[in-house]
């Protein structure tokens, strides 16, 4: 597994099993990496040309795959972090340092180089302008990836929309994205960006300084009467946790949409 968003927690299983057929099918693609931008020390930002990409919803993913000169293929799931509007498909890799992918796309993949991806992947864990608000969003570590795809989506197709964003890293320079997160809530007033340390923690540092818990979920929420949408992206023990505790808050599990990913560390 990767570091992106991947499994559906209360997904059914002929659900399951209808989106794994359903990826089996999607046909891959050449994807030409046309630049990257450093996001933190351990992650980078892929911006691909893909030939005969047909859009994506922001929420999805996709599955990159690598071939080696002796025949041998890995691959590996990848959230999109850009706008569907975007001419360009985004994806947040954040190095593993035993892994067999992403120390090739952080650290070795240059602009022309070429590898396989499929996609877009995902039809539960999405969001768009039609499903409307407020928009409540909780990540931790890359699991900002596509959190960012729907706030990007909601700055070109909801601009005002009641949004809070509630985003865990390790230290304030793991905060990924955090130049772009600022721009948008500068520039709109109904995003709220909420960012908790949960390491090292800089002098002067005002924000939270702790994982996740039920009494900073109480603080940063939107009233359940609003009747919010939540979308929450990280490791499993944060996801789970903080799914249970906006249940305990009084948010109706159908407006609560999670997604977990892989063993990486948590932040």
């Amino acid at each position: 597994m990767g570091t992106t968003c991947m499994g559906i927690l209360g997904k059914n299983s002929d659900t399951a099993g209808t989106e794994a057929t359903r990826r089996t099918r999607l046909p891959w693609r050449i994807a030409e990496l046309a630049s990257t931008r450093d996001e933190t020390p351990r992650a980078r930002t892929l911006v691909l040309k893909v030939e005969g990409w047909p859009g994506h919803l922001a929420g999805q993913h996709v599955d990159v795959r690598l071939t080696a000169a002796d025949g041998y293929q890995v691959q590996r799931s990848y959230s999109i972090a850009s706008a569907p509007q975007s001419a360009r498909l985004e994806l947040l890799v954040e190095r593993i340092p035993d892994g067999e992918v992403s120390p090739y796309l952080t650290e070795v993949a240059r602009p022309g180089d070429r590898f396989e991806l499929r996609g877009p992947i995902g039809g539960y864990f999405v969001w768009g302008a039609d499903r409307g608000g407020p928009l409540f969003l909780i990540g931790a570590g890359s699991g900002i990836a596509p959190l960012a795809s729907m706030l990007a989506d909601r700055a070109e197709a909801a601009a005002g929309l009641p949004t809070r964003l509630l985003y865990s890293a390790r230290t304030e320079e793991d905060i990924i994205f955090r130049s772009q997160l600022n721009a948008w809530a500068k520039k709109d007033p109904t995003l709220a960006v909420t960012v908790t340390l949960t390491r090292a923690v800089p002098s002067g540092w005002s924000g939270y300084q702790r994982r996740i818990d039920l009494e900073m979920l109480r603080e940063v929420a939107f009233p359940p009467t609003q009747t919010p949408l939540a979308y929450v992206c990280g490791p499993t023990s944060m996801v789970e946790k903080a799914a249970d505790h906006l249940v305990s808050l009084g948010y109706p599990p159908s407006r609560i949409f999670t997604e977990r990913f892989g063993p990486s560390g948590e932040p």
